[in-house]
């Protein structure tokens, strides 16, 4: 099974409400046979796209809760369809299934956002798992990938704060909220648990965002476990 970063666990895809998926690839024969599998998981296909200006098209027509993304789709390619995707719509989880597994193409989709990746050569249970785990609000990677993420990760955190000797700053809230963030959740699943507004949530995010010099959920799930702010047993 591929490595998860932690997000709600323990949930099985019958028991998630984010289960509407749109698939992006342009192998007909693999959308073909990935639909009827997660279909039989219990998922449902809301639309599919074999390139950049479908995917953007359709997913503004059925607001996906997760997209499994290719990187090699006519353009826009995939890493640019993931980086507008989730600036248009923050809720939405982007899982990347290539059949690379380059390290400049793993590091180009989790900069654009990417909630994971996995290499198509995975077993078809471990691709099952990765939907159902991205739909949780896990971060999930084929093994090896994890930790050339993490290991990236690190080393633009320390040069983003290499001349800030005291580190940044958060409030109590945004601390709160970072932690949410980290469990995978929603904008408007934290904003019911903080008891504040969906706009509220964004705000703070994005000030979070700024502060760390980060630049997207993705980062910010790694920053908290990294810090040791995420408790995959709460």
């Amino acid at each position: 099974m591929g490595t998860a970063f932690p997000g709600e666990d323990g949930r099985g895809v019958n028991d998630i409400s984010r289960n509407r998926v749109m698939l992006v690839d342009d192998h007909p024969m693999w959308i073909e046979a990935l639909s009827e599998d997660l279909s039989e998981e219990g998922f449902e296909i809301v639309a599919v796209a074999k390139n950049g200006t479908e995917c953007l098209q359709r997913a503004r027509a059925t607001r996906p809760d997760v997209v499994v993304m290719d990187l090699q789709i006519p353009a826009p390619d995939g890493a640019t369809c993931t980086e507008l995707l989730v600036q248009e719509f923050p809720d939405i989880q982007v899982l990347v299934m290539s059949a690379s597994g380059e390290r400049e193409d793993v590091l180009r989709a989790m900069k654009s956002g990417a909630r994971g990746y996995l290499v198509k050569s995975a077993s078809k249970a471990e691709l099952l798992e990765g939907v159902r785990r991205t739909a949780a609000g896990d971060a999930v990677f084929t093994p090896g990938l994890a930790g050339l993420v993490l290991g990236e990760f690190r080393r633009m955190v320390n040069v983003a704060h290499s001349h800030d000797d005291d580190g940044p700053v958060l409030t109590t809230r945004e601390v709160e909220v970072l932690r949410q963030v980290a469990k995978g959740l929603a904008y408007r699943e934290i904003a019911e648990a903080l008891f504040v507004s969906h706009r509220t949530v964004q705000n703070h995010v994005q000030n979070v965002l700024r502060k760390l010099q980060l630049h997207n959920r993705v980062e910010l799930t790694l920053y908290a476990i990294d810090q040791g702010l995420h408790d995959p047993n709460e």
